[in-house]
């Protein structure tokens, strides 16, 4: 009886500290969101797997395509990621419209990250390029090298591939309208600014073959042949040439960006997050990120294992930032949901 009485204790006991490491393990697992496709799998390998690692934790992955999806959840109150990527732009409208959580940095160091690549609610991850990208099959290596050439239909005839949203979208319509780069900005922000470039596109429209929503798409556009030249990201095109694919690229005219991470507002598990996040952008991490993907780190301590020809083809190289125009996050902070009204209009023309 009393040996019974024993057993019985012991399963009541095994019971309770099973049930306590049970909830102690799904309590240690996040959400972390991204774009998908070759960006999203580099992340992952490079960053996100090694960090988990290092700070004891399990995680899983979602995709999303912008911060709609996000605004959903925090009206809903049904929040269920814990760190998103997102763009520059897009995470300062989002934190503008209160979707993000303020960072802490006492934990998350930044003291060696380049001017201006973080925010309250938002800390860089990566600096990426928004490029003219075409077809060598079409072209050979003599593809568009200005937004003047990819608008011109009878120079460089063939399908065209533009962006379904609206980020980043405004700005190669008014350079290739005469804008020069610095200007684009003061006149984008002028009244009649907005229209202008939109009705640009409008000249576009028809030969425009599709309107891509996703990188990992505009990447599967080109990989497939299925249009002559697409505007997207450099990344994403590079990883396609690595597996064969017939493109090339060029940073003239490209609009430079970084992206980051941040923390939806209401995250089940803030405080995870931020530890999670104080490891995620230490540089060793950044480095290793472009071995996969050619973005430049936003952290200046991750050149220091870089070779000095991978730093070459990184957007955020000084040799190419020369050549671009940087995208000013204020801008759409003010102007975004106007100009998203009426490109989406423009669409459904």
């Amino acid at each position: 009886m009393l040996r019974q009485q024993i057993l019985k204790k012991i399963v009541s006991v095994s019971t309770l500290l099973a049930a306590i490491f049970s909830t102690g393990n799904a309590a240690a697992q996040l959400t972390l969101v991204s774009f998908g496709g070759a960006y999203q799998e580099a992340q992952s390998q490079t960053i996100w797997q090694p960090s988990a690692k290092v700070v004891g934790i399990n995680f899983k992955e979602e995709t999303w395509t912008n911060i709609s999806d996000l605004r959903l959840k925090v009206k809903a109150g049904s929040v269920t990621w814990d760190i998103i990527t997102s763009g520059a732009g897009g995470a300062a409208r989002a934190a503008s419209e209160g979707l993000l959580e303020p960072l802490d940095y006492k934990q998350i160091d930044v003291s060696n990250f380049i001017p201006g690549m973080y925010t309250d609610h938002c800390v860089g991850t990566d600096v990426f390029s928004t490029v003219i990208a075409w077809n060598t099959k079409t072209y050979g290596e003599k593809g568009p090298q200005t937004w003047a050439d990819f608008w011109d239909v009878k120079k460089f005839p063939g399908k065209r591939s533009y962006r379904k949203g609206v980020a980043g979208m405004l700005e190669p319509a008014l350079m290739a309208d005469g804008v020069p780069p610095n200007k684009v900005y003061e006149v984008l922000s002028a009244p009649g600014g907005i229209e202008r470039a939109i009705k640009k596109i409008k000249e576009l429209k028809p030969h425009i073959a599709v309107w891509w929503a996703s990188g990992a798409q505009h990447a599967q556009l080109m990989k497939d042949g299925e249009v002559d030249m697409v505007i997207g990201w450099n990344g994403r095109f590079d990883a396609v040439a690595k597996d064969g694919g017939k493109v090339a690229f060029t940073f003239n005219q490209a609009l430079w960006d970084f992206e980051c991470f941040a923390i939806p507002k209401g995250a089940p598990n803030k405080a995870l997050a931020m530890k999670f996040l104080a490891e995620a952008t230490k540089p060793q991490y950044q480095a290793e990120f472009t071995k996969r993907i050619p973005y430049g780190p936003t952290n200046k301590k991750a050149y220091d294992q870089i070779s000095a020809a991978v730093a070459r083809t990184l957007p955020s190289s000084p040799e190419n930032v020369g050549k671009q125009l940087q995208i000013d996050p204020n801008w759409y902070i003010k102007f975004e949901a106007r100009a998203s009204e009426l490109y989406q209009n423009m669409l459904t023309e």
